[in-house]
């Protein structure tokens, strides 16, 4: 996991961010606590035709502090506040990706540990024939009998 960027220790997640708050705004309220190494605001899906008029955020922001303490000092003063007149929630930032998500949209058991846990089909196979064999010669010894 990279050391910067949501997931780390060091960035504040920011929620119930007001519609008026920028990412100047954010640096500006944040800075007291630390040096900040980035800021996010994502800014919410809208029509491409209307981009330059319609640049909305999520309601969510990131912070990355240089050092954790100063994270922490973000969260013990600025969760639960009010902020440009909504109330934010602060806290650590953490990642939403399963860590052993396969890449892509292959299926799960085109994956290498899939295959290790419940083997491939062909060696399910390959195992099965031998199996199958002996149970039909004993079938066939058992009717001559």
């Amino acid at each position: 996991m990279p050391e910067d960027g949501p997931g780390s220790k060091k960035t504040v997640f920011i929620a119930n961010v007001a519609e008026d708050v920028d990412e100047a705004a954010l640096l500006e309220a944040f800075s007291t606590f630390g040096d900040i190494v980035d800021v996010q605001l994502p800014l919410a899906a809208t029509n491409p035709a209307h981009v330059e008029v319609d640049r909305r955020h999520r309601g969510f922001a990131f912070v990355t502090f240089a050092a954790m303490a100063d994270a922490q000092d973000a969260i013990d003063n600025m969760d639960l506040n009010v902020f440009r007149g909504k109330v934010v929630k602060v806290s650590i930032a953490t990642s939403t990706k399963i860590a052993s998500q396969p890449a892509g949209n292959r299926p799960i058991w085109e994956t290498e540990e899939w295959q290790r846990t419940y083997g491939s089909k062909e060696g399910k196979a390959a195992d099965a024939e031998p199996e199958l064999q002996a149970a039909q010669d004993e079938e066939e010894e058992a009717m001559e009998e």
